[in-house]
């Protein structure tokens, strides 16, 4: 999927706020390509992106947010609904009930529980590694990013505490891994995941799975399963450190 590719005669008017190397605002965007609704993306600076959002507005400090039609809507599973409801077609949710409990079910589950682990990895990483600090910053396009790395400790450790980027909760999320991998798995051979049209369940799962593919570490744990298809389809670009 192409996430330049957008369709020029949508009447309804989106701008997305975004961070750099965040999944579900892969995810969001990924949602609106899908849709082909024309939109503009806009990079909000990491760590200052709170209070920018709440200038704009909105209601939290996260992304992603969206501007829908004049409407603000904050969180990839509130936008994915919003999208549906703005333009029906191709839908992110099944119209059979029992097929849109499934991918609902899944999209939570995405969202609650699969979603913080790359954060938190992330996070913790940015905590003891100057070098991926600078990797970030550059990503941010930071002025003199080898700098601001150095000095930026003690505010990358507040937003490591903000995901509980531990190195307890981190162990205990290595170890929960696999098993959750091998649930990603067992969706997509129920069908809830990885069917010829996406769904919202895929674009919330496979964001956090293209994301291990990016993290060194954890790379080993999701090479060769089924989910690495799904998510090198839906996110075939991603350039992580």
């Amino acid at each position: 999927m192409d996430l330049e590719e957008k369709s020029l005669d949508s009447p309804i008017r989106a701008r997305l706020y975004v961070l750099p190397y965040s999944h579900p605002s892969m995810a969001a965007r990924a949602m609106l390509v899908h849709k082909g609704i024309d939109h503009r993306v806009t990079e909000l600076p990491a760590g200052a992106h709170p209070p920018i959002l709440r200038v704009l507005g909105f209601p939290g400090g996260t992304v992603p947010a969206a501007k829908l039609d004049g409407r603000r809507v904050q969180g990839s599973r509130e936008i994915a609904r919003s999208l549906d409801e703005l333009r029906a077609e191709p839908p992110l949710f099944p119209t059979d009930p029992s097929r849109r409990r499934a991918v609902e079910e899944a999209e939570r589950w995405g969202e609650e529980e699969l979603q913080p682990l790359p954060r938190r990895f992330f996070r913790w990483g940015l905590v003891r590694d100057r070098a991926l600090r600078a990797w970030f910053e550059r990503a941010c396009g930071t002025p003199i990013p080898g700098f601001v790395a150095a000095v930026e400790g003690p505010v990358v450790r507040i937003f490591a505490r903000k995901s509980h980027a531990d190195d307890e909760t981190v162990k205990h999320d290595l170890r929960a891994l696999p098993g959750m991998l091998d649930r990603v798995d067992s969706l997509i051979a129920e069908g809830a995941l990885g069917g010829e049209a996406p769904n919202a369940a895929d674009f919330q799962i496979a964001s956090s799975i293209r994301v291990f593919m990016e993290q060194e570490s954890i790379r080993p744990l999701v090479d060769g399963r089924p989910a690495t298809e799904v998510a090198i389809r839906l996110f075939p670009d991603l350039d992580g450190p």
